[in-house]
């Protein structure tokens, strides 16, 4: 009796342990991508995203507040899976906002030249 009683209980027992060890391993990733995605949103908020790309921004704010109810809730496939997204949102929302600014130094490089020009056109004309 106590043969089969070790023979239900061994493999019952690695069982339990591989479970056990799968949930742990589990939780660690999904910890690791949430942070990761906060701080892809505070970079993302640091560069202007929510002046630049307020719906990205807001998407991605969500996405985080989802992500983070799911890590509450244990579900730890959909806290990944919301924080890769909220991830992706924040990098477009951060790539928006340096595009625009880019755009914006651009625009006034060109602009400082336009004046040079017209500044050099006056003066060469003062000189005939």
């Amino acid at each position: 009796m106590k043969q089969e009683l070790r023979k239900i209980l061994s493999p019952l027992a690695v069982l339990m342990l591989v479970s056990l060890s799968a949930c742990s391993t589990m939780k660690t990733p999904a910890t690791a991508d949430v942070a990761v995605s906060k701080a892809a949103v505070d970079n993302a908020v640091g560069a202007g995203g929510a002046e630049f790309a307020p719906l990205e921004m807001s998407a991605a704010r969500e996405k985080m507040r989802l992500a983070n109810a799911a890590m509450a809730a244990k579900d730890y496939p959909l806290a990944i899976e919301l924080a890769n997204q909220a991830q992706v949102d924040a990098k477009l929302a951060q790539s928006k906002a340096n595009s625009a600014k880019a755009q914006a130094a651009a625009n006034a490089l060109q602009e400082d030249i336009r004046i040079m020009r017209e500044e050099m056109n006056r003066a060469n004309a003062l000189r005939k």
